[in-house]
């Protein structure tokens, strides 16, 4: 499992920032690679599934935005 913390971007209050769309480099749990992705911020949680761009096994992305804009993102291989 690995945990990305994203900071706030520019001097946006918190409503501006969820509705954002941020890119966001995160290391693939099978290959090892870093990829980057497109993280929709104005969900403030939401599970999901991408292929990594690499290797084309499925990531599961666990995402949570707070209340100031800060994104975390975990992600997982298929059997974590």
């Amino acid at each position: 499992m690995l945990h990305i913390a994203a900071s706030q971007v520019g001097d946006s209050k918190h409503m501006a920032v969820m509705n954002e769309v941020r890119a966001q480099s995160i290391q693939c749990p099978y290959c090892g690679e870093t990829i980057d992705v497109l993280i929709d911020c104005s969900i403030s949680q939401q599970s999901y599934i991408e292929d990594c761009q690499v290797c084309c096994r499925p990531i599961e992305f666990n995402v949570v935005v707070d209340q100031e804009g800060e994104s975390f993102v975990s992600v997982f291989s298929e059997n974590e």
